[in-house]
């Protein structure tokens, strides 16, 4: 079917967190602070591996293209939420959504991959400690970091324009707080097999695949390090794989239920909490979950405000 003669629907209406204005008020309160905290600690993150000089090894490199990536990540939802709580009507475009659509899944299939990344990092640097110099060199990270870059942006194009070119009729209400695949094709008006199929199989793939490495490398890195006969050295190799392994198992935890499990037996309430927890709560959390269990990061993190603090004292 021609879009051109059957759509109907210049704009979407995205409801949100329906309430009365009081809890309108109190939600932009909450998510605003929230998202100033995100883009503070992971700048802050961005700001400690570019000045810091202790921490220009491929590790950090990797982290601080991670906190540049969860700046992208949570400001593709939260700026449009925000405006959205406030406005009236609650629209949004036929295009922005479809480019919120997009960029939304890009910059999640680019998180698996920097995930995967930083777990093949990590598996390098304590099994295999004296070759890790020459095979993570400079020229390969910034490989590994353009590929998760490359990958996400253009693996969604063309399955998202062709679910853009699906006729949709009316209604246009979208009962989320963004723009997501299962509301977009509950609206459609002629079903399209072939293209959810694609969209999902795809999508299966970046997250069953990534994961399963990233479990993979960590069961033979986990008994590498318990046969470390330091308990120092045993101690810092756990403080730095369990806070990937923590943002693995937030990320991916609540990922897997909404679009690996089936959902139709979770209420919507239910479905906008958890994407709330890997699109927003996750890049939140982050820089803490880095920052707290790395003695590295803490220091190199206080060097930076204290000589901000320097800065502004002269």
């Amino acid at each position: 079917m021609n879009r051109s003669a059957t759509h109907i629907v210049t704009e979407f209406v995205i409801l949100g967190f329906p309430g009365c204005w009081e809890i309108q008020i109190f939600l932009f309160s909450l998510f605003l602070v929230v998202y100033a905290l995100a883009l503070l600690g992971n700048g802050a993150i961005i700001c400690a591996v570019r000045w810091d000089p202790q921490l220009h090894t491929p590790m950090y490199f990797l982290l601080g293209n991670f906190a540049f990536l969860e700046i992208w990540y949570v400001s593709s939802t939260v700026p449009n939420m925000l405006i959205n709580i406030l406005s009236k009507t609650k629209a949004i475009s036929f295009s922005g959504c479809f480019l919120q659509f997009y960029f939304f899944f890009s910059l999640g299939t680019a998180e698996c991959l920097f995930l995967a990344v930083m777990a093949y990092d990590r598996y390098l640097a304590i099994c295999h400690p004296l070759h890790y110099p020459t095979i993570m060199t400079a020229k390969l990270c910034g490989m590994l970091v353009s590929l998760c870059w490359l990958i996400g942006f253009l693996g969604y194009p063309i399955p998202i324009f062709f679910i853009s070119q699906l006729p949709f009729c009316g209604p246009n209400i979208i009962d989320h707080f963004l723009c997501d695949m299962d509301p977009l094709m509950a609206l459609s008006c002629a079903p399209a097999p072939i293209t959810e199929l694609i969209f999902y199989t795809q999508s299966s793939l970046v997250l069953f695949s990534t994961i399963l490495y990233i479990l993979r490398s960590y069961t033979i890195l986990l008994k590498v390090v318990l046969q470390v006969p330091s308990a120092a050295g045993r101690r810092k190799a756990f403080s730095t794989c369990g806070s990937h392994l923590a943002v693995v198992s937030l990320f991916y935890g609540t990922v897997m239920v909404m679009y690996v499990s089936p959902t139709y037996g979770i209420s919507t309430l239910m479905q906008k909490i958890l994407t709330l927890v890997y699109s927003v709560m996750t890049p939140l959390l982050n820089p803490l979950i880095y920052s707290l269990r790395n003695k590295d990061m803490k220091l190199a993190l206080k060097n930076v405000l204290f000589g901000m603090r320097h800065s502004q004292n002269l």
